[in-house]
């Protein structure tokens, strides 16, 4: 069985900072690219930063230049470091990650419960 598990979520004040992190756990053979999304009140989850196993990012328009994804492959974790947060940031924030349990085992998305991220103006 595997687990992601974020942390990191808080209370910031507009222009603060928060490092999010997300430790995947259990039966892991392999983990292909992790990612973040985030779904605000009353709207659609988006894609906020995306990382392959190789160091290849995504970031959504929004967060570039203020959010920075990176990942420890040997510790099966994943950070958000979102630098200059906006009110508009404030978001329940969610990892994922396409992890394979095994040799000859199809890799398959697994998703965090999410950590809430609110930042005040």
């Amino acid at each position: 069985q595997v687990q992601l598990v974020e942390s990191g979520g808080g209370l910031v004040q507009a222009g603060g900072s928060l490092r999010l992190s997300c430790a995947a756990s259990g039966s892991i053979y392999s983990i292909n690219i992790m990612a973040w999304h985030r779904q605000a009140p009353a709207k659609q989850r988006e894609l906020v930063a995306t990382m392959s196993t190789s160091g290849s990012t995504y970031y959504a328009d929004s967060v570039k230049g203020r959010f920075t994804i990176s990942r420890d492959n040997a510790k099966n974790t994943m950070y958000l470091q979102m630098n200059s947060l906006k009110p508009e940031d404030a978001a329940v924030y969610y990892c994922a990650a396409v992890i394979a349990v095994g040799p000859g085992q199809a890799p398959r998305d697994y998703w965090g419960q999410g950590t809430q991220v609110t930042v005040s103006s």
